[in-house]
């Protein structure tokens, strides 16, 4: 995975208020750390960052991150994003080496078309969407991708079933359920026929008999 060239600014003023006149002005900041770089703070253009992070790879990309005389290879980590926007308002980049194994959340991809279901009247359901991998950087896949061309009513396939690159390993227990092949729903007899069942009318009391007696 080739790494993606991000220019940062260094110097960046710290503090609550200093951090929302960057935002104003299109920065981010954030903070480079890891492998015993002393932290340097930093910021980088909100454009460029979400530019690097919208690709295949997304928060997996390599960022090779220009700040000042030095480069830095990182990956961009703990993302804090505005709660109603969704914009990233700070991000951490962590840096890597890439003979390294380090651990990394991709998504599971579904592919080929499970035809026995879909012939039966069934439904596919995925249970399990993302799964953590360990590898070195430039391995680390986009996605893991598990064939339910061969996916039937009442079964299931499971991360020992997953199309893994290699030099790519996963922690998950390799019976965890990945997706499941559903039989179709079953109507009641009533609702297929269009008709609801009413529970009979309770006949109403008979009004009580009076004595002659009452005071």
């Amino acid at each position: 995975m080739p790494e993606i060239v991000l220019e940062a600014q260094l110097g960046r003023p710290t503090g609550t208020r200093a951090a929302r006149r960057l935002r104003r002005a299109g920065m981010v900041p954030g903070i480079i750390y890891g492998h015993g770089t002393e932290p340097v703070s930093v910021a980088v253009g909100a454009k460029d960052l979400r530019s690097a992070l919208s690709g295949d790879a997304g928060t997996n990309a390599l960022l090779s991150l220009r700040a000042g005389t030095k480069t830095y290879l990182t990956m961009a980590r703990e993302l804090q994003r505005h709660p109603v926007r969704g914009t990233v308002t700070h991000v951490d980049f962590v840096v890597v080496r890439r003979d390294e194994v380090i651990s990394a959340e991709v998504p599971i991809s579904l592919v080929g078309e499970a035809v026995e279901v879909a012939h039966g009247d069934g439904m596919v359901e995925q249970q399990l969407f993302s799964l953590s991998v360990r590898a070195r950087p430039a391995d680390i896949p986009h996605a893991v991708e598990l064939d339910v061309s061969g996916l039937t009513i009442g079964s299931a396939l499971r991360v020992a079933d997953l199309a893994l690159p290699p030099g790519v390993e996963v922690d998950a227990d390799p019976e965890t359920t990945v997706v499941v092949g559903h039989p179709p729903r079953v109507e009641t007899a009533a609702a297929a026929a269009g008709g609801e069942t009413e529970a009979p009318s309770a006949e109403p009391a008979a009004p009580a008999e009076t004595s002659g007696d009452e005071a």
